[in-house]
């Protein structure tokens, strides 16, 4: 199995979610579009979806594109790490994603053009050192919009982190982003595949925390330096 980090922003480094409204669209667009069959209507869904979406009742049977093994949506750009479940999966399941979202965008912001920055990129996780950190990078980043925090990239992340338990609590309290998933908190666990870093449970805080205070080794940190 290939597992990939993907990532996308908008044009000129513009807002890609200008509010609440935008980010469910498109986790809901995360759970509509993996799927082998056209998606049903959904333009004609109502925009304003509630904040409690759990998708839990599928609308039609599924045949999945890609497994999501983690997500996170910054303002202006988004994480993914997929790996494809049918042959040409991934391509054609960020192509609906992508368009289905740049037409949401679109229409109710009354604007046209491109609204995605060139190719989606996908990066190959190809050793273990990646494996070991590809899942902690994309949760972490909603760290650059706590004060005080922007430098958890940095390699001593202890000394880089104002307060470890209050970054956790600020990663807890962001819904954008599959970590409530993995710590226990049912966030949007239907669009979530766990199994592959083990189910969402205690532990996996315990090992994020373990990793704020410095607890990675220099090949895992070098190795992942050029993800964006």
């Amino acid at each position: 199995m290939d597992l990939y980090h993907v990532l996308n922003r908008r044009v000129e480094s513009g807002v890609l979610f200008l509010d609440s409204s935008d980010y469910v669209r498109f986790v809901h667009n995360l759970y509509e579009f993996n799927n082998s069959s056209p998606a049903e209507g959904l333009a004609r869904r109502d925009r304003k979806q509630s904040l409690n979406v759990g998708f839990t009742k599928p609308y039609i049977q599924r045949k999945k594109l890609v497994d999501i093994h983690g997500w996170c949506l910054m303002k202006n750009h988004y994480h993914l790490l997929l790996s494809e479940r049918v042959e040409g999966g991934l391509s054609l399941f960020l192509r609906k994603l992508n368009v289905g979202y740049a037409n949401y965008f679109n229409e109710r912001y009354e604007r046209s053009g491109t609204l995605f920055q060139g190719r989606t990129k996908k990066i190959l996780i190809e050793n273990d050192a990646q494996f070991n950190y590809i899942l902690h990078y994309i949760h972490l980043n909603p760290l650059d919009y706590l004060k005080g925090n922007e430098g958890w990239r940095v390699r001593d992340k202890g000394k880089n982190i104002q307060s470890v338990h209050e970054a956790l609590d600020y990663l807890k309290e962001y819904r954008w982003s599959s970590y409530p998933d993995y710590i226990g908190e049912q966030n949007f666990p239907s669009i979530l595949t766990t199994s592959l870093f083990g189910e969402a449970s205690g532990q996996y805080k315990k090992t994020i925390e373990r990793y704020l205070k410095g607890a990675t080794s220099d090949s895992a940190t070098n190795s992942t330096l050029s993800l964006e």
